[in-house]
């Protein structure tokens, strides 16, 4: 099954609470509180989207993160790649640091790469803003489980918590 980690799940729900007022500055706490994720979960996302150039951070009285672009901008592809790296299924994609032994031999390399081409360009299509649309018929705040003991602790590790 492709499936996304968790902690892009909660990269997409941090972005959309931003995308709502693009142009204030918040606290990872507010964000925290906002979004229903614990703390040292969205810090260590803040710092991730920042390091992926899709937030921006000001220190400061008036300091706070904020959208580097507007949501229009943002592409679900970009926010998987800030989190996981290079969009593929196989390790058959440029830029990939785990490719296979047989890579130079394989026959099945350009058909792959055609796949892993048709995933990121799907996902380039759909926007932070695309994602956000209705957000607010539905009050503005996304419904997301409430963290069970230790999630914070496997998280800032860069686990997948066992369900």
């Amino acid at each position: 099954m492709f499936r996304l980690n968790r902690l892009t799940d909660y990269a997409v729900v941090v972005l959309m609470q931003m995308a709502q007022a693009p142009a204030r500055r918040v606290s990872a706490s507010q964000l925290a509180d906002e979004s229903g994720l614990p703390l040292p979960t969205v810090s260590k996302l803040l710092n991730t989207l920042a390091r992926g150039g899709l937030i921006a951070s000001t220190r400061g009285a008036s300091g706070g993160y904020a959208l580097a672009q507007d949501a229009g901008q943002i592409t679900v592809a970009s926010v998987i790649q800030a989190l996981e790296g290079p969009i593929a299924l196989t390790a058959c994609v440029e830029g990939a640091h785990d490719s296979c032994e047989s890579e130079g031999i394989c026959p099945m390399r350009g058909n792959w790469e055609k796949v892993n081409t048709a995933i990121r360009t799907a996902l380039d299509g759909v926007t932070l803003a695309d994602m956000t649309a209705g957000f607010a018929d539905f009050g503005g705040r996304p419904v997301v489980e409430t963290a069970p003991p230790g999630l914070e602790k496997t998280l800032e590790k860069g686990l997948e918590p066992v369900r």
